[in-house]
């Protein structure tokens, strides 16, 4: 089967491997480079999505923290395991029985393929591992495991998976529009597939509405992040203070990345950290550690647009779950997580395989 996969991130480059591994030939194109758009700006974790727990995302959780594991072995020189805290206080938000429970479950669904199990830290033992930490109301801190990358270059690992499936990798190459029975329309003409995968992340609705075919609800939100000087090795879990929020405070690459924030987003608006994220970011940092940063402190920032399933009010309350869509030959993936991205491939794989045995 010739297949066309449309976009170049994460989620499309795993999809391409995925059907390359299942036998069919597959090109991929790529509006820009591989790996520049929302899959470079993540928060730089493979994890199981702690946070997700909360809103009854167990499907999910159980499956990114599968493939967590997978990602920490099969690429060790792009990921690391990384210790995360997440310290509680007198006027915290979540009860210490309530964490208890969230990382009972994280580690039960992770099974054999853990990275560790997590534990509780007194006061002492939370500010001899964050001596940054505001230590006024501190009751202690829960320690736990995840995994972290450099998701460019993880990114393009991936790319490089793909070529020796052999996946043609088309960049600069933007698709105009998709027809339902299998063309794609480039500026040098139409080209016929016998399947079309639009994966093209926030712009997958927008390739839809240029073809003329009918969309799905789609949440874009911004997340920003900032760069700060190095603090230490441990990563931090951090309720927004007033806010049923989580920012993460973490060690990556010789500094601190701080983030992330949750911001309606428009595909016409310029994707970058505005000034009021800055000011949202630096007091969330500067309610729980000490030297206080400034504006001065910052050394860079990046942003991204996150696809996700649309018909929720509270953009934190969104779904990061991933949904497959098909029209006629077609099939539109929406939402889905960086760390599950391969599991995603291989749900896009089976799909096709079905829709060819269905004729």
């Amino acid at each position: 089967m010739k297949i066309a996969v449309v976009g170049g991130g994460i989620n499309g480059l795993s999809s391409a491997w995925q059907l390359a591994l299942a036998g069919h030939q597959v090109t991929l194109f790529e509006r820009d480079a591989l790996m520049q758009a929302t899959s470079s700006a993540s928060s730089k974790l493979l994890h199981g999505g702690l946070r997700y727990l909360e809103q009854g995302e167990f499907r999910l959780v159980r499956e990114a923290l599968q493939e967590r594991r997978w990602w920490l072995k099969k690429a060790p020189q792009l990921t690391r395991r990384l210790p995360i805290l997440y310290p509680l206080y007198h006027n915290s938000r979540r009860a210490r029985w309530q964490l208890k429970i969230g990382l009972w479950l994280y580690d039960s669904f992770a099974g054999r393929k853990g990275i560790g199990r997590h534990r509780w830290l007194n006061p002492q033992q939370t500010l001899r591992c964050s001596p940054q930490l505001n230590s006024q109301g501190l009751l202690g801190a829960y320690l736990f495991f995840d995994g972290q990358m450099d998701d460019q270059k993880l990114g393009l690992w991936m790319a490089q998976q793909c070529r020796k499936a052999g996946v043609t990798l088309l960049e600069h190459s933007p698709v105009q529009q998709v027809t339902a029975d299998g063309k794609l329309l480039l500026s040098s003409g139409w080209q016929q597939f016998d399947r079309l995968v639009n994966v093209a992340g926030p712009w997958s609705q927008q390739l839809l509405q240029q073809s003329a075919l009918p969309t799905q609800p789609l949440d874009l939100v911004r997340g920003s992040h900032l760069l700060l000087a190095a603090q230490g090795r441990y990563g931090h879990m951090l309720e927004v203070p007033g806010e049923a929020r989580i920012v993460f405070v973490l060690p990556y690459q010789g500094k601190t990345l701080l983030g992330t924030t949750e911001v309606r987003q428009q595909l016409n608006e310029p994707i970058q950290c505005s000034d009021a994220e800055r000011r949202y970011l630096l007091d969330v940092y500067n309610h729980y550690f000490s030297p206080a940063a400034t504006a001065d402190s910052i050394l860079g920032d990046f942003a991204g647009v996150r696809p996700l399933l649309g018909g929720s009010a509270n953009a934190s309350k969104a779904s990061r779950e991933y949904q497959l869509h098909w029209q006629d030959k077609l099939l539109t993936v929406s939402g889905g997580k960086w760390t599950t991205a391969r599991a995603l491939g291989k749900n896009v794989a089976a799909e096709v395989a079905q829709s060819v045995a269905k004729g």
